[in-house]
């Protein structure tokens, strides 16, 4: 989904939002509510300030390369601001800028007490040494130095990033403010260097808790009530009833999943077992290739290859190796195969007009960000189907970066058992209350929705300090 996208998306949400009373404001005049509200949208479809430098790296070879690089800062309404720093050759201005306004609207709509920020920078780091990469890391942060901070910005690992990465931007950091406070200017850093236990695997559990949340919870709960007011989405209704008769008959519900990095081989192994509902990851994918086995592929064996070989197996031999059996397939294949469950754990703009028509998932879940168009989720929701938005489905991470920069503060660590219970105690509230509404409504997308909920938190908190007069 692209920056446009995401600020017309805004703009509807906001429209919409001048009809309801939820601000509790002494305006009564109809004229001067939408002009509060026009103040409000202008601001959020704003950004606060969009950083851009070239940092200078020294090859292994003796040549120099000049690589741009990026620190969006979207809004801090709700507090510092807080997102990833990924390093991909996709990096732009404008992707980082829609990263960064997602991340905004993911704190508000899960009440954290974080505004939204993003960061990249265009390069592979495929192509680049540990030596080449540890220049890169520590170059970023002294270009963005005046700009980062425990109080200020906190950046955490993102696509192409990991913890060895963010444990060099933190020794980059505090060789810049010595004797200043610095374990949370950064998370998602290695448990040796104050990180928080479980981060690594969040955002991947949090995915698939959003879809086994909603079906293992959320419905059998309502299904037991013999009120309709849940059934206003009566073909998001019938998918759900479809997919639990498929468990309760003792049919594996299939799991495909698109992207096998950190997110996605968490998701495939919470799917894989899962002890609730049996399910069955019928093909994986990564950017190189796409594996099947309808009778379900091993992923304990396919995590303990990637680990070694830092990508899938793509040749029957390197299955051989890894004493598997699957298909060898275009990795584009895994978005139009017959599952029931599909998650996306790789880049975004994979769903669009040109090949929504395809898609025959009927649970489609946003591991990465911004992986469906607008019009494509508006077009799969008619079908039936259930498309559950980014900033409701990958939020593990931040919400365990959020007690990770908790620690910090408090100087007191947390255990990763309490840590996963935390994040997904605090998820499933979120999760219910984005079900909640959008199954008691017929027009909007599970998207707007929440942008809805976020949108109506921002717009109280400018209100509340007198930011839209």
């Amino acid at each position: 989904m692209e920056r446009s996208q995401t600020k017309k998306l805004i703009e509807e949400v906001v429209a919409e939002l001048k009809n309801q009373d939820f601000l509790k404001m002494d305006i009564t005049d109809k004229k001067e509510r939408e002009t509060v509200l026009n103040s409000a949208g202008e601001i959020l479809k704003t950004t606060d300030k969009i950083i851009k430098s070239y940092i200078r790296v020294s090859r292994e070879g003796g040549m120099i390369e000049r690589i741009p690089a990026y620190r969006v800062q979207h809004n801090n309404i709700s507090g510092f601001y807080k997102g990833g720093i990924r390093f991909s050759e996709e990096v732009s201005e404008s992707e980082v800028e829609n990263l960064a306004i997602l991340m905004t609207l993911k704190n508000a709509l899960h009440g954290l007490p974080f505004g939204g920020a993003k960061g990249g920078v265009h390069v592979n780091p495929r192509n680049y040494t540990e030596r080449e990469l540890n220049l890169i890391s520590k170059k970023y942060v002294q270009r963005f130095a005046l700009n980062l901070g425990p109080t200020q910005d906190i950046p955490a690992p993102d696509l192409g990033t990991n913890d060895k990465i963010i444990d060099w931007m933190v020794g980059e950091y505090k060789t810049i403010n010595p004797g200043q406070a610095y374990t949370g200017s950064f998370t998602g850093k290695s448990v040796e260097n104050n990180g928080a236990t479980g981060r690594r695997e969040s955002t991947g559990i949090g995915t698939f808790l959003s879809y086994i949340y909603l079906l293992n919870a959320w419905f059998l709960a309502k299904k037991e009530n013999t009120s309709m007011e849940y059934k206003e989405r009566s073909k998001q209704w019938n998918t759900l009833e479809k997919l639990y008769n498929k468990f309760k008959e003792a049919d594996p519900i299939e799991v495909t999943v698109q992207g096998f990095g950190n997110v996605g081989s968490i998701a495939a192994l919470e799917a894989y077992n899962c002890s609730e509902v049996k399910h069955r990851v019928t093909a994986v994918s990564d950017q190189f290739v796409t594996l099947i086995n309808k009778e379900g592929l091993n992923i304990e064996k396919l995590v303990a290859y990637t680990n070694k070989h830092k990508r899938l197996p793509q040749t029957s031999q390197q299955l051989k190796e890894a004493n598997l059996e699957a298909e060898i397939n275009k990795p584009q294949d895994i978005l139009t195969l017959h599952t029931d469950v599909l998650i996306f754990a790789a880049i975004e703009d994979q769903v669009t007009k040109e090949n929504m028509k395809d898609i025959k998932a009927d649970v489609l879940v946003e591991g990465a960000n911004a992986p469906v168009s607008v019009e494509a989720d508006l077009f799969l929701q008619e079908k039936g189907k259930i498309i559950v938005p980014d900033i409701l489905a990958n939020a593990g991470g931040v919400h365990v970066s959020y007690l990770e920069w908790k620690q910090s503060r408090v100087t007191e660590s947390y255990s990763k058992d309490e840590i996963l219970q935390e994040m997904s105690s605090q998820m499933k509230e979120t999760l219910k209350k984005v079900f909640n509404e959008y199954f008691t409504t017929r027009e909007h997308t599970m998207r707007f929705t929440c942008y809805s909920i976020a949108l109506r938190r921002l717009i109280t908190l400018l209100h509340r300090h007198g930011k839209l007069f």
